[in-house]
């Protein structure tokens, strides 16, 4: 399904998301059962909000295919048990969790710095952390909460490791995004949310800066052996929508059984990850362990330029 630009007011947050509950009708019509036998030994991943949902997920399968993989997370007793549920689950795991709160840009350089002291390659970086229709608060920052922690946090870590991931090319980034960005727009003129704020604006600005990134990001790349991928991993069922109103919180659960699962969830970033470059086009969108086509405004080359070097502004970063 092609996406096409849609304006959002203030009360139609509960009917776009019922909308897109419905288009879930069944999770065999939503779900393609991909599978791949592909190895990872030697590899080295990162995952972003890896202690839950489609991150913990992800981390799983990576570790079981013999990679070393780093679980970055905000909140560590929650990465520590997931560390115990990933060994448990394999044992002999190559897996650890370490701290990264992408709502501060201290924290994002301390993580940064402690992964160049302990680690000498970087094969993927998956930006998979994420908040989405929160209540209005800012970063350390000062940043909008769902700007700064979806694409200016992931937009600031990956500059950062970037070096590693050049140094250990053929890399690969993935960012996930969603679907909803087709009914986003970059906000230039209120970027912060600080004139007006309404939870799905700001939360489908995000998404639709994350592919806008990935964009960019790959042509940037593509002469250093670092490929980019932004990913829709359908309509999952995890705490991800927990600051929606309470009647729709109880909606998704009565209907829980046509989302998909975390582990349906990480298909598409996993198949990201284990399907040969020649298969793969850097910069593109996929769903479904497909290609997908993304709206209209995700391919706007003239906004991709725009938002990184505003990106580029806000951060206080020179990245050419």
């Amino acid at each position: 399904m092609n996406c096409v630009p849609v304006n959002i007011n203030n009360k139609c947050q509960t009917a776009y998301l019922f909308i897109i509950l419905a288009l879930s009708s069944s999770r065999s019509l939503i779900t393609k059962h991909w599978s791949s036998d592909v190895r990872l030994d030697g590899k080295t991943a990162i995952v972003t909000g890896a202690n839950t949902g489609i991150g913990k997920e992800t981390a799983m399968d990576l570790a079981k295919r013999g990679a070393r993989v780093i679980l970055a997370c905000r909140n560590m007793e929650k990465a520590e048990l997931a560390v115990s549920d990933i060994v448990r689950e394999m044992g002999g795991a190559k897996v650890e969790a370490r701290k990264l709160d992408l709502a501060d840009t201290k924290s994002i350089c301390e993580f940064a710095e402690n992964i160049y002291n302990t680690e000498k390659v970087l094969h993927f970086l998956i930006n998979n952390a994420g908040v989405a229709t929160c209540p209005y608060s800012t970063t350390v920052d000062g940043y909008e909460m769902q700007l700064g922690v979806n694409h200016l946090g992931h937009f600031f870590l990956t500059f950062l490791l970037l070096d590693l991931l050049k140094h250990s090319a053929p890399s690969r980034v993935i960012t996930v995004s969603s679907s909803t960005h087709a009914m986003g727009r970059i906000h230039f003129e209120d970027l912060n949310s600080e004139k007006e704020y309404h939870p799905v604006k700001a939360y489908v600005q995000s998404k639709l800066a994350n592919i806008l990134f990935t964009r960019e990001l790959a042509k940037r790349t593509a002469v250093l052996g670092v490929t980019a991928y932004a990913v829709h991993p359908g309509v999952v069922n995890t705490d991800l929508m927990r600051h929606t109103k309470r009647p729709l919180q109880l909606m998704f659960k009565k209907f829980s059984y046509f989302l998909k699962t975390p582990a349906e969830g990480a298909y598409t970033t996993l198949y990201c990850i284990l399907t040969p470059d020649s298969e793969l086009t850097s910069g593109g969108y996929y769903s479904g362990c497909a290609q997908a086509v993304c709206a209209r405004a995700g391919s706007d080359e003239g906004t991709a330029l725009k938002l990184w070097a505003v990106s580029c502004h806000l951060l206080g970063i020179c990245w050419r």
